[in-house]
C-alpha cells in the first residue's frame, strides 16, 4: 500500500516537474522573440524643427538632409578658425570625430594649431555648393576660402572639401576630411 502511495506522489511530482520544463521552455521561447523583434526594429528619432524641413535620424540609415545640415555645421566649424579660439575649435571638431579616426585627426588639428598660435593668421570659409551621398556615407562642399593676416585678406581660393562619415547606432561621426585638389577632379 505504500508502495502504492509512494508511485502515485512519485508520478504527480513527475507531471508537475513536465508543466514546469515546458512553461519555462515557452517563456524562454516568448522572450527571444521579443527581443528579436526588438533588437530588428529601426529606431527613430524625430529631431526639433530647426529648419523648415521636418529631420529624423533612424537606425536604417541617414537622411541627406540630415547629412547635409551636419556637413554644412562641420565644414564651417572646421574651415573658420582664428588664432585666439584655436583650443575651443580644437576641442568642437574632436567631439565630431570617429573613435577610430580620433587619434590621426587630433594629430593634424594639433599641427594647425601649433602652426598658428600666436600668429595673425585666421581662415573664413563661405559655401558656394555641396553634394551628399547618404548611402556612401560621404560629402562634398565647395566654397571660397579666405586668408587673413590681421583685418588683411592675403588669399582668396575656391576648395573643394571631402567629408568621410560613419554611422554607427544614431551617432554621425566625421571619419575623414580632405582637400580635394584640382588635378583629381579633371581626371574625374
Amino acid at each position: 500500500m505504500l508502495s502504492d502511495i509512494a508511485h502515485q506522489r512519485s508520478q504527480s511530482l513527475l507531471r508537475q516537474r513536465k508543466v514546469l520544463v515546458v512553461a519555462a521552455a515557452a517563456s524562454f521561447l516568448a522572450n527571444l522573440a521579443l527581443l528579436t523583434a526588438l533588437s530588428s526594429r529601426d529606431r527613430e528619432v524625430i529631431l526639433q524643427p530647426v529648419t523648415t524641413r521636418q529631420l529624423a535620424i533612424s537606425s536604417s540609415g541617414v537622411s541627406a538632409d540630415y547629412l547635409e545640415l551636419v556637413t554644412r555645421d562641420v565644414a564651417l566649424m572646421l574651415l573658420n578658425r582664428s588664432p585666439t579660439g584655436l583650443d575651443y575649435w580644437m576641442e568642437q571638431i574632436l567631439k565630431v570625430a570617429d573613435p577610430s579616426a580620433y587619434g590621426a585627426l587630433k594629430a593634424e588639428l594639433v599641427k594647425i594649431v601649433t602652426e598658428q598660435r600666436g600668429s595673425d593668421l585666421a581662415q573664413a570659409f563661405v559655401i558656394t555648393g555641396m553634394t551628399v551621398d547618404p548611402k556612401g556615407l560621404s560629402s562634398t562642399v565647395e566654397g571660397d576660402l579666405k586668408t587673413f593676416v590681421g583685418g588683411q585678406v592675403i588669399a582668396s581660393e575656391k576648395k573643394r572639401f571631402r567629408f568621410g562619415w560613419t554611422y554607427v547606432g544614431l551617432r554621425l561621426s566625421l571619419s575623414s576630411f580632405a582637400l580635394v585638389s584640382s588635378n583629381k577632379e579633371a581626371l574625374q
